[in-house]
């Protein structure tokens, strides 16, 4: 295994005279939790997604557990966890199935689907059709999917997003938890979430890195009390395109 189990160089992503991921470079290892912050249109989501392999990009490289995931995008979708925004899924299957659906495409040993149901706490809605749960319960079924084929790598995009106090403290708990033997990239609009469940931060704005670095190195350098007070001098009143 590489020592950077993420290595992205100069990453590019154009959208006809729109850039929304512009040279983008970093490098992830074992046993990081990346908070990936900016604002809407920061380029996060476009970001995650060609990391993940869904989207080509303009330009740059992408290498995951030294793959090249243009050349391998196949390999991408099958080694890389992913919850992606949204949190798609097949609203009129049952949890259970759509578990064992999204488990027997990726190859995943006998037993898997109840034991993600029982990291997850879903297996009380396990026989409920996805488009009877609750926003945050879907949310939970998204998070399951992600971690079914146990990869080094797990892209997070919103992984709490509509998840009550309690659900957001299980789901951060599993995080720091997971992140002992992974990597793991986090998108979030929540600040807190990025001050105390992640070790680093990076932060976009107008699809370029803003800031890299762990938190008390980040707000060293520019003399803040707060993440929030960052993000703000960094981003304030610079448009709301994604």
């Amino acid at each position: 295994m590489p020592k950077e189990f993420i290595k992205i160089k100069k990453l590019c992503k154009n959208y006809g005279e729109i850039e929304a991921v512009k040279e983008v470079s970093f490098t992830a290892k074992k046993g990081e939790i990346i908070a990936l912050l900016g604002p809407n249109g920061a380029g996060k989501s476009t970001l995650m997604n060609m990391i993940a392999g869904y989207l080509s990009p303009t330009s740059g490289d992408i290498e995951v557990c030294g793959k090249d995931i243009k050349k391998f995008p196949l390999w991408g979708k099958e080694n890389i966890g992913f919850l992606s925004e949204g949190s798609p899924l097949y609203a009129d299957l049952s949890v259970r199935a759509f578990l064992r659906y999204m488990s027997e495409l990726r190859g995943c040993a006998k037993g898997r689907v109840d034991e993600v149901m029982k990291i997850a706490k879903i297996e009380n809605v396990a026989s409920q059709k996805v488009e009877t749960l609750s926003k945050g319960y879907q949310r939970r079924v998204g998070f399951a999917q992600s971690i079914l084929g146990d990869t080094d790598v797990l892209l997070l995009d919103e992984p709490t997003d509509g998840l009550d106090p309690n659900q957001k403290k299980h789901i951060r708990d599993l995080i720091k938890t997971m992140s002992e033997e992974k990597c793991i990239v986090i998108s979030t609009h929540l600040l807190e979430e990025a001050e105390h469940l992640c070790n680093r931060i990076i932060l976009l704005n107008k699809g370029k890195v803003a800031v890299d670095g762990t938190l008390e190195k980040i707000l060293q350098k520019y003399k803040a009390a707060s993440l929030e007070e960052v993000f703000y001098k960094l981003t304030a009143n610079k448009g709301d395109e994604k």
